[in-house]
């Protein structure tokens, strides 16, 4: 190894000593180089290539071709919408009408008959209690019918039961019903009974 030689210079006011390193010689220096030279490298970096693939775009021919059955399939749809005639939905039966009539001339009469009855006649809670019956099965069957709503007989006779369910409701089975409001109920009726012969 390298080693320093000190040399001393003497002065006749103070005493200096200085340093200086040693020279290397040519076997260090060519061992230092061969040293230097036998360092290993690192290996060389390789590069990485990557690869990307695009779907393959589809030929101006066949997407033509799409749109072209797409048009002929819209036109054709149109053409059989315009083709097929409106069809208006189917009014009631010849038998559901015979069977509303019927049912609504059947209350007409109890409405008419209890109506009539004389406050002191003792038939008289059952005879309220079986038109409350009968007008209460008459209203849930045929309220719901659509194709009745605007015959002018519904109409009639649901504001005539109405009232005649009101006034028992309110003033009991017995209470007799004013004469006002009697000849109003009546009178539907009758309206009622002269649509019901007119089909309406």
């Amino acid at each position: 190894p390298p080693q320093n030689i000190c040399f001393a210079i003497t002065n006749t006011d103070s005493s200096l000593s200085y340093t200086f390193p040693r020279i290397p010689t040519m076997a260090s220096a060519s061992a230092s180089a061969t040293a230097t030279l036998l360092k290993p490298n690192p290996p060389p970096h390789k590069p990485t290539i990557t690869a990307s693939v695009s779907p393959p775009l589809p030929p101006p021919h066949r997407s033509h071709l799409l749109r072209r059955d797409f048009l002929s399939l819209s036109a054709a749809s149109t053409l059989l919408t315009q083709s097929i005639p409106y069809l208006a939905p189917a009014p009631a039966s010849a038998a559901e009408d015979e069977e509303y009539v019927k049912d609504t001339s059947e209350v007409i009469s109890k409405v008419r008959t209890t109506l009539s009855m004389e406050k002191t006649d003792p038939n008289v809670a059952d005879a309220v209690a079986e038109l409350r019956e009968a007008s209460n099965s008459w209203v849930a069957k045929y309220r719901k019918e659509k194709a009745l709503l605007g015959k002018a007989s519904f109409r009639d006779i649901y504001s005539a039961l109405n009232a005649v369910s009101g006034h028992y409701v309110s003033f009991g089975p017995t209470a007799p019903i004013p004469a006002k409001r009697k000849a109003r109920i009546l009178e539907e009726m009758e309206t009622a009974e002269k649509a019901l012969s007119r089909g309406r």
